[in-house]
């Protein structure tokens, strides 16, 4: 018998992390037939006066949000991190017991005024205002003496955790670098001395070549699935210049970000017809006034789901204990991903209803 990749237990490594996952195919090499559940969706209003983020609202702490036209940030009025606090540490027992205060702040993205949109149901110049805004944020935060990175993110969906269906995402910005973006930190700047460019340079050239795993290309960005991916259906969007953080994007590569945000999830919600589930964040380069050329901007894509709208992914047992693991092979998801259509699945019904 000879090994295939597609049939057989394997383990993959991902480099930015090194860590690995466990690569399962035989439990489920078709993961996409048999029976899609439909799910009920919500239809949610243009604006809700009951949304704390919709314009005009006011929000719990007494403050009335703008009649802001495009996007609109402010302070988490609940931050899991906070600007005023005392200094302190701890380290006892021969280091077993450390701890140490931690400053930083919480902000509140608002995508779009409307209530009933998400991202890929947003149109590419509504997408490349919130790209300017995470710019903007990036830049002022990181600005700050004490703040050494800035986060970037999105939850999408209550599964994920989202609170609120209001189109938004967050940024937290603080004073240590948080451990995902300090395992990417140490082993691309491991491979960019030893071979004189980015980790992620060399890859997704690698990847374009293949093409196996590219869900999406434009001029300036890739979208694919990670060799080393670890959820269903998890992505990436690259930039092909390397460049460090979102601030040192072009105007045309701001606009190809904004193009390749929408695409991929206009895919991802046509996968079941639903409104697609994820958490999604930038890693950049951090924001302690260093140049950092080893940094290759990403932003990383973790949907739950699985087998249909309602079958999704747990990381529980074996995933919590010893080992990331998945059932379907990268290979797979990537082609499931790619075959979707770039017209989203409600304006074909739309288009349909109107015949």
């Amino acid at each position: 018998m000879e090994f295939n990749f597609e049939d057989h237990p394997h383990r993959r490594y991902n480099p930015l992390t090194n860590e690995w996952v466990q690569v399962s195919p035989h439990r489920a090499k078709r993961p996409w037939q048999g029976q899609v559940e439909k799910v009920d969706e919500e239809q949610r209003p243009e604006h809700d006066p009951n949304c704390y983020l919709c314009a005009g609202n006011t929000r719990i702490n007494g403050e009335v949000n703008p009649d802001y036209k495009d996007t609109f940030a402010f302070q988490n009025d609940f931050a899991a991190l906070l600007e005023e606090i005392p200094s302190g540490e701890v380290n006892e027992g021969n280091g077993l017991f450390k701890a140490k205060s931690e400053r930083g702040l919480c902000k509140v993205i608002c995508f779009s005024p409307r209530h009933d949109l998400t991202i890929p149901e947003m149109d590419v110049d509504g997408i490349r205002k919130v790209v300017d805004l995470w710019c903007k944020e990036y830049a002022e935060l990181g600005a700050r003496d004490y703040i050494n990175y800035v986060q970037i993110f999105e939850n999408k969906g209550a599964v994920m955790g989202c609170s609120n269906p209001h189109p938004h995402g967050q940024v937290w910005a603080q004073e240590s670098l948080p451990l995902e973006p300090e395992k990417k930190q140490a082993n691309q700047l491991a491979y960019f001395d030893k071979n004189g460019k980015t980790m992620l340079s060399d890859y997704i050239a690698d990847e374009l070549k293949q093409g196996t795993r590219v869900v999406y290309e434009n001029e300036h960005f890739v979208a694919l699935v990670p060799y080393w991916a670890v959820w269903p259906f998890e992505t990436m969007i690259v930039p092909k210049r390397a460049v460090a953080r979102v601030t040192d994007l072009t105007e045309e590569e701001r606009d190809a970000l904004a193009d390749a945000y929408k695409s991929l999830t206009v895919k991802y919600d046509n996968i079941f017809q639903v409104s697609f589930p994820y958490s999604a964040g930038i890693h950049q380069a951090p924001t302690d006034g260093e140049d950092h050329p080893e940094w290759h901007m990403h932003m990383t894509f973790y949907p739950p789901l699985l087998r249909s709208a309602t079958v999704k992914k747990f990381m529980v047992g074996y995933e919590m204990l010893a080992n990331a693991q998945r059932d379907i092979t990268a290979e797979t998801a990537a082609a499931r991903i790619r075959e979707q259509s770039l017209t989203h699945y409600k304006s074909t019904v739309l288009e349909e209803e109107n015949r």
